[in-house]
This record gives C-alpha cells, sequence and structure tokens, in this order.
C-alpha cells in the first residue's frame, strides 16, 4: 500500500512523491533490493540480557522460524546512536516481567541486507553530524539544531521515508501477521506495516513532535502530554497549510518508557540516596557519554571540577564510556592525574553487574570507569549504575526520562531541548545547562546545597505514584490489546 502519497488524510504534492520514489529507487541502484526473496530468521539467547531482561536475538537463518504470537513479542529497532536501544530494553524488560518472550529485532544487524546496509550509510551520517556539531558552532547554528528541530519536523521527510522503509521488508517474512510488535524507531514500525503486520505499535521517542516518527497504521505512543497534543494535530508538519489530525485509534499517552528493574525500585534507591545524604557519604555522580561520543570538553571540565572534592572523599564518579574506549584513552591524556583515582571496569559485564549491585548499600569512593565493546553491555551499563548514583550527568537525550536525579547538560540536536524542559517541569532533573560554567555552577549546588537532591528525589517517588514511568508496561498492553 501506498504510504507516501497520503499521511493521515493528508494528500502530498506529486513533486514530493516523485522525489521520494526518487531516492528509493537511488538507494536500490546503491544499494541493490532484496524485498521479494524474504529472509528466514532463528533466534538465539542474548548473552547480555538474555538472563535479566529474557531477550532473544533474532538472526539471519536457513530455516523459517517459528514463534508463539500469544508468548512473544517483537522489539522492532535499530542501532543509531543508544537511544533507541534503550528504549528496547525498557520495553523487553517490561514484557520480560509480564510473562512474554522479547525477540530483538535489528534492522541494523543483518550483515549484507538492504536494511542494514541503508541503515549503516544513515547512521555514518548522523554520528558524524553530532560530533561536527560539538566542534562548530557556525555548523551547529546553521545546520544541525535546524536540521534536528525542523528538517525532520516537516511531513515531506515522512513522504521520502515511507519509501524507503518499503526496502526493509524482506525481513519480515517470517514473522506472523499477528504478533506483537513494538519499534522503537519508525522504520521498523514503517517496514512492520509495508510488511503486513497488524499489531504495531509505533513507540515514539523525545517529546518533540517530528513527522520523522510517524508510521501510519501503527498505533503511535508518546511519553508526554505535550507530545500528544503535538503529534494529534501534526504540529508544524507542514507551515503553509491546516493539516487534518491523527485519529483517536493512531495514537496515546503512555508515560515514560523505563525498565521493569528500575520502575519497580524507585522508592527503594531514592531512600538509598536520602541515606547517603543524611549520613554524609561520597555524593555518587553517574556520567554518560553517548553513541556519538560528542562534547568532550563538557566532560573534561565535570571531571576537572570533581577531582579536588573525589580526593577528599566528598564525591565518588562513575564514568560510563559505553564503547568508546578511545575517548577514555583521550580524557586520560587531557587529565593525567585521573590515571591514579581511577578503577577500570572494561569488558567485563559479569563485573560491573556485581559492582553496580554491591553499589546499592555498600561504600564507594573514587573514580570507576566503564567500557564494552558489546552493545548490550555498553548500554545497559547505565541502566545497573543508575540505581547506585545520586545523580545522571547526561544531556537529554532518552535519559532525560529516567526516574534518576540529573543534570542536564547541553543538548546534541534541537530535538532533544524538550526532554529537558519534561524533566525541568516534572522536578526530577535540572533545566538545560547550556554552558560549562552553567554545568560547573549546577555541579557546585547540588554537591553542596542538600535541599536539591531532597527535591528531585521527593519529585521521582511522586511522580512515579502518578504512573508518569509505566510507559514501558503501557506500550506491552496496547501490543497485545490490538490483536
Amino acid at each position: 500500500m501506498d504510504r507516501s502519497s497520503v499521511i493521515f488524510g493528508n494528500p502530498m504534492r506529486k513533486k514530493d512523491v516523485k522525489a521520494a520514489l526518487k531516492k528509493q529507487r537511488g538507494f536500490v541502484k546503491k544499494y541493490s533490493d532484496d524485498r521479494v526473496p524474504g529472509y528466514h530468521l532463528a533466534a538465539e539467547d542474548n548473552s547480555v540480557i538474555g538472563e535479566t531482561l529474557g531477550v532473544r536475538n533474532l538472526v539471519l537463518s536457513d530455516k523459517p522460524l517459528e514463534l508463539d504470537p500469544n508468548k512473544s513479542i517483537i522489539i522492532g529497532n535499530i542501532r543509531m546512536g543508544f537511544g533507541h536501544y534503550r528504549i528496547s530494553m525498557a520495553i523487553a524488560s517490561a514484557a520480560h516481567s509480564m510473562g512474554l518472550t522479547p525477540y530483538w529485532f535489528d534492522l541494523n544487524s543483518f550483515e549484507g541486507t538492504t536494511a542494514t546496509k541503508i541503515i549503516s550509510a544513515q547512521n555514518d551520517l548522523y554520528s558524524l553530524g553530532s560530533r561536527l556539531s560539538q566542534k562548530s558552532r557556525l555548523f551547529n547554528r546553521l545546520v544541525w539544531e535546524p536540521m534536528n528541530s525542523e528538517g525532520f519536523r516537516k511531513l515531506t521527510y515522512n513522504c521520502s521515508d515511507q519509501a524507503v522503509s518499503e526496502l526493509m521488508t524482506g525481513l519480515y517474512a517470517d514473522l506472523p501477521e499477528n504478533i506483537p510488535f513494538a519499534a522503537t524507531h519508525v522504520w521498523p514500525a514503517q517496514a512492520a506495516i509495508h510488511a503486513g503486520l497488524k499489531n504495531v505499535v509505533n513507540v515514539v521517542p523525545d517529546n518533540w513532535p517530528m513527522a520523522l516518527h510517524l508510521s501510519e497504521g501503527s498505533l503511535h505512543t508518546v511519553q508526554t502530554q505535550s507530545s500528544y497534543l503535538g503529534y494529534k494535530v501534526l504540529r508544524g508538519m507542514d507551515k503553509k497549510r491546516q493539516l487534518k489530525p491523527m485519529p483517536e485509534k493512531d495514537i496515546a499517552y503512555t508515560g515514560h518508557y523505563i525498565d521493569h528493574e528500575l520502575v519497580s525500585n524507585i522508592e527503594a534507591d531514592c531512600a538509598r540516596r536520602l541515606a547517603r545524604l543524611d549520613s554524609g557519604r561520597p555524593r555518587r555522580y553517574l556520567l554518560t557519554i553517548g553513541g556519538a561520543g560528542a562534547q568532550q570538553d563538557i566532560f573534561i571540565a565535570v571531571i576537572r571540577w570533581l577531582i579536588p572534592r573525589i580526593r577528599r572523599e566528598k564525591a565518588a564518579l562513575f564514568i560510563n564510556l559505553g564503547d568508546h574506549y578511545n575517548v577514555w584513552e583521550t580524557i586520560k591524556k587531557r587529565i593525567p592525574e585521573l590515571e591514579e583515582l581511577t578503577t577500570e571496569h572494561i569488558d567485563d559485564h559479569a563485573e560491573t553487574s556485581a559492582f553496580a549491585a554491591a553499589a546499592l548499600d555498600g561504600d564507594v569512593t573514587g573514580v570507576h570507569a566503564f567500557c564494552n565493546k558489546d552493545i548490550f553491555a555498553a548500554v545497559y551499563s547505565t541502566n545497573l549504575l543508575m540505581r547506585a548514583t545520586d545523580v545522571l550527568i547526561t544531556k537529554p537525550s532518552e535519559l532525560a526520562f529516567y526516574p534518576v536525579p540529573k543534570l542536564m547538560i547541553k543538548r546534541v540536536g534541537g530535538h532533544e531541548a524538550w526532554g529537558a524542559i519534561r524533566a525541568a517541569e516534572l522536578g526530577d532533573g535540572t533545566f538545560e545547562c547550556e554552558t560549562i560554567r552553567d554545568i560547573i555552577g549546577m555541579l557546585r549546588v547540588m554537591q553542596t546545597d542538600s535541599s536539591v537532591l531532597r527535591f528531585l528525589c521527593d519529585n521521582i517517588v511522586r511522580q512515579n505514584k502518578a504512573g508518569a514511568y509505566n510507559g514501558a508496561y503501557e506500550v506491552v498492553k496496547l501490543a497485545l490489546g490490538r490483536k
């Protein structure tokens, strides 16, 4: 079915449809077209999050896949940065807690297929743009910010994406049409609809409505009330005409997409934070380095400010480098004194898990650096560590929605700004601190004024009682209910 010509009852201009089809033909010429042959899949245990979250990976196979739609849910995703994997883990965790087996269906993991070739190329471009935006204020102001806040917002972008995602359907041949399917990126959702699946939930990230995230034919879930209203009326997606709104059946507000392990321990973890505060133990900070590896100057400034406090055991620092060990080497060269203070936890997920568990009630001092070349371990390490931390220092990406006190540093891309706004309004995180001076100023207050951490923890507990963090459970329920 043609999804490019009319989007939610809004006809697209012929020239835009023509451009979309031209882009599709260009990708076919460059990356081939494997829609017709299709592929077979097999399930294998995930060695990192298989036991904890029940996740099984879908991989290429010579034989058809057999699944029970009543006991399974497909988590359609792509690796593009860490954010989409993070949401996928939250959905998988909720599904596992509800007695389902989550199957990890990463369109960027099937080497040699058209889907993976296209997504890998686009991921490389996005990562390059993220890095350039941090190095060049001019590029950030004239190219990156406008593209991420307004370029991806246009309905014409969705017109083009719908044509491209048709090329990804060959990987869906083994999936039963009635199986619950939760997509944490729009391309798996669009391709699922093109492939004929009926129970597709499009798990929309961020907090800034963009046509980039539309997948007509699926149920769109959003994390915030403002995002619901923005998507409902397709806000700003075509500034030259009044658009018809999304039908009621196509959109739902769920709350934040958070893992069961975190939601079920919110009150206990906040109580631990306040107990550490009352006993004068070192304030614990968790610094995360995202998939693009940008913002190094900010990381350096934060670490340098913390080092004297770490030496006096007034602070402790966790650094999750993801899978970017090269970034760690650069940081150590710029801060030589960091070496003597740091314990490294490299490529050992079991040891990282044990450390995080012991840190819940045990004492922690110094600096602890975590890095793992396995993408699942790289992402999930933050989940493990945030339960034992007092303040998460992060850009307003998907981590902006997590139930842990947060210091928001400068965004990478205009669409992230509204993640910080959400956290600041809920009171579980700060507003976006855009300069190093602002970041260090907020860090100083968090270190010296105990009322700030109390305020954030109280708000997290309050928002949890209101259901603000139940989005992952709601997504699974909706996927099951659409059968």
